[in-house]
């Protein structure tokens, strides 16, 4: 047995977008645990970046480190493309699947820029959610369900976001209600 496999592991979060009437909501909560133990409650892994002034709003779940140097990563191809957030994330999957250091990077990413919304993966997958609803995490399926259950409401994309997490929080032990929020419109 490997010996990197006997270590428990950085595990859970939570993250979730919420896409409706012309805004999207990320928010993320902030317990960060090893193993059994929670290490952090207040972790921040919700990001808004702006690359050029374009902005985006990140929401990161897995390796904190990893999700930061695909975050920078993410950062330089939004400079290099800038505006085009489709084509940066296509760009950043297809490097992550194919170069040998990132191929080992352990995160997951939803991004969005007020009209796209994307999840982002190490398989090379570039996903646009059904529903406008993207979540990621030990607790997303939880938040997920949630969502999708709420989205009808009159509720903003922001309170349906924060009330779905909120569930995922009952429910999911790797998850707490300390949340990040980030409300993104579509850029001009």
């Amino acid at each position: 047995m490997a010996e990197h496999s006997k270590f428990p592991g950085w595990h859970g979060t939570t993250i979730i977008a919420v896409k409706k009437d012309g805004k999207v909501a990320v928010v993320g909560d902030g317990q960060v645990s090893l193993g059994q133990t929670v290490i952090k409650g207040s972790a921040r892994k919700v990001r808004r970046i702006s690359p050029g002034g374009f902005e985006v709003v990140c929401g990161f779940a897995g390796s904190t480190a990893d999700a930061f140097t695909l975050l920078e990563r993410l950062e330089a191809k939004l400079e290099a493309a800038p505006g085009q957030l489709a084509r940066a994330s296509v760009e950043l999957a297809k490097d992550w699947r194919m170069d040998k250091y990132l191929r080992n990077l352990e995160a997951m990413l939803i991004v969005t820029d007020g009209a796209d919304l994307f999840v982002i993966t190490g398989a090379g997958d570039v996903l646009e959610p059904e529903y406008n609803i993207a979540a990621i995490g030990s607790g997303g399926n939880f938040a997920l369900a949630a969502a999708r259950a709420m989205t009808d409401s009159k509720k903003s994309a922001e309170d349906v976001a924060k009330a779905a997490l909120t569930i995922a929080a009952e429910i999911c032990v790797y998850t707490n209600g300390n949340m990040t929020v980030e409300v993104i419109e579509k850029n001009d």
